[in-house]
């Protein structure tokens, strides 16, 4: 075997604690190299006088296998909640013992320094995000472009409702009105959860370039609607979350302007990074900011005023508006510390609130319980467009990827990441799809069949399209003559399945069963103790015949899609971008 290859760290995504009783264990090896794998562990304190410390074997299961690892995984239940354990490799020809201190031919009773620690599992160390999460649907608001439904607060200027295509500068009149307004349309499609992008009041349509954190922008309403909003959403069962710009304001933030009039006089001089005065935007600003955006300058968290004020803010639309969550906007490049106490803050006015990072990139550091519940996650927005609207990987390739979303985090991490196709960064995905529909069905059941709380981004539901910002950012169409319903019927379908059958959604384990490189063709199963699924996707031009695995082959099942009973087969023949559900 390759000794380089094998990996394993007692922490992190290794080795975790799942609940108060249970610890989750992972180890990597090379790809088809290893055989079999066995845990080694026991008490760190249960030793015998003449056999020495006693241990036990546990067999692992093969987890999960990208280009080039392969992963093993088990969970034990000490039963004083201590560990030390360490792996046995086998690989038909060769035994190694896998320990903290490296490798042995064979397990020792005498050197419990060779093995890995878990010290103890302290219920307050648990992973906890909150439980709801699991089980929500969300929907993504654009305020600006969902519906215009009190024009007296249009702002100047404001144009006819998709009367011209998006600009980074206009107008059409999107407010919280137009939102309640359409609320029962959400709970048609089935949807549980709404993410807003900001509503504080700001200079631009989009609204990360905050100017008052404690105030509605006026052109979506005021306090009073966004309360009834938020009440309303409620008592329709829809969770809600607001987006939270903390690394940066806006321009026309009263503390800024107090900067760029008083400079290194200002009282709020150390609020932002500033390198030098006069300030000056060009040919790049001499401040920090988000990118080089000289209408956002970066907030020094550091600072204990800003935290004391940012800090404020995050309670206030809690414990004031009852909201549900926060999703954090650039939140990868906002200090660790101010995280934690955002978390502590937040968790104290509301226990079950759900906080979500803005990271595109390896999130761990993020993870560890005491900061984010979760983070936006791309990986999967990223593999699942390569795989299925692009064209640009195959089968193969696309199951590697997923291995290693899914091996990145903690399982109870994986339960509530934010799993999203599209978003307002992003080109709508009918768009990325080449505008055919049948790859955006593939998209649909794929993210509405995955572990992780999925997201649809407004519109994308009844097939609207739009490439980069500001085209991804059109007007919802609300004249159902123009909008696809039969899209829409077809993720309400999806949705409803989710909600009930559990091994559909997230309380299903997944693996993937067949990824054919030349054909393209995929399977993966979702079960649990009650319910196995079986998923057969063609996302292809051609017609396939697609072999079932040998121990669904004897099996009768039902089609979760036209309810037939299905006889046991082999294979399964599905048309160009067409799949199969089969319930056993």
């Amino acid at each position: 075997m390759l000794r380089e290859a094998i990996y394993h760290r007692p922490k992190n995504n290794f080795a975790y604690a799942y609940t108060k009783e249970e610890l989750h264990l992972y180890v990597r090896t090379k790809k088809e190299d290893a055989k079999e794998v066995q845990l080694i562990h026991g008490d760190p304190y249960h030793f015998e006088k003449k056999s020495g410390w006693q241990y036990k074997k546990t067999p692992m299961r093969l987890s999960g296998t990208d280009a080039l690892y392969d992963y093993w995984f088990t969970s034990v239940k000490p039963p004083f909640r201590r560990l030390r354990y360490g792996f046995e490799l086998t690989d038909g020809n060769e035994t190694i013992i896998y320990g903290e201190k490296g490798f042995r031919d064979e397990p020792t009773s005498e050197d419990m320094g060779f093995y890995f620690a878990f010290p103890f599992l302290n219920g307050i160390d648990v992973f906890t995000p909150p439980d709801w999460v699991k089980d929500t649907v969300w929907y993504q608001i654009f305020p600006e472009r969902f519906g215009n439904g009190d024009p007296s607060l249009n702002p100047e200027g404001t144009v006819p409702w998709r009367s011209e295509d998006p600009k980074v500068d206009n107008f059409f009149g999107g407010d919280f009105e137009g939102i309640i307004e359409h609320l029962d349309y959400l709970v048609e499609l089935g949807i549980t959860g709404i993410y807003m992008t900001p509503i504080f009041k700001a200079y631009s349509n989009h609204k990360y370039d905050t100017i008052d954190y404690y105030e509605i922008d006026p052109q979506f309403g005021d306090k009073e609607t966004f309360k009834r909003l938020v009440d309303t959403c409620h008592d329709k069962g829809i969770r809600v979350m607001l987006d939270a710009v903390f690394n940066h304001s806006g321009y026309y933030f009263p503390a800024f302007q107090d900067v760029l009039e008083n400079g290194e006089n200002s009282i709020y001089q150390d609020w932002f990074h500033t390198r030098e005065f006069p300030l000056k935007e060009k040919p790049y600003p001499n401040y920090d900011t988000f990118a080089f955006e000289k209408s956002m300058p970066k907030l020094n968290t550091e600072n204990q005023e800003v935290k004391d004020y940012l800090l404020g803010v995050a309670r206030y639309w809690v414990e004031e508006f009852n909201i549900d969550g926060w999703r954090l906007d650039v939140a990868n490049e906002v200090d660790h510390q101010f995280w934690r106490e955002f978390r502590s803050v937040v968790k104290t006015a509301k226990e079950d609130a759900y906080i979500l990072g803005e990271i595109w990139h390896d999130s761990m550091p993020w993870l560890l319980g005491d900061q984010f519940d979760a983070v936006m996650n791309y990986p999967f927005t990223e593999a699942s467009l390569n795989y299925f609207a692009r064209g640009k990987m195959n089968a193969r390739e696309f199951s590697d990827e997923l291995t290693k979303v899914l091996h990145m985090y903690p399982d109870n991490v994986n339960e509530v990441q934010f799993n999203l196709l599209g978003s307002h960064d992003t080109p709508r995905i009918l768009t990325e799809s080449m505008e055919d529909k049948n790859k955006v069905k593939q998209l649909f059941l794929f993210q509405l069949s995955f572990i992780g709380t999925p997201c649809i981004y407004y519109g994308d539901e009844i097939a609207m399209t739009g490439d980069h910002d500001p085209g991804c950012r059109k007007c919802m169409i609300w004249d159902e003559e123009d909008q696809d319903q039969e899209m829409f019927s077809f993720v309400q379908k999806l949705i409803q399945l989710r909600k009930d059958i559990p091994a559909f959604g997230n309380h299903g384990d997944f693996r993937v069963l067949h990824a054919d490189p030349d054909e393209n063709t995929l399977i993966y199963k979702k079960s649990d103790e009650t319910t196995t699924l079986l998923f057969i996707l063609n996302p292809t031009k051609s017609s396939q015949s697609i072999p079932l695995p040998k121990e669904f082959q004897d099996q009768k099942g039902t089609d979760l899609w036209s309810e037939e009973t299905l006889d046991p087969s082999a294979s399964c023949t599905l048309e160009p971008y067409r799949f199969q559900i089969i319930q056993y």
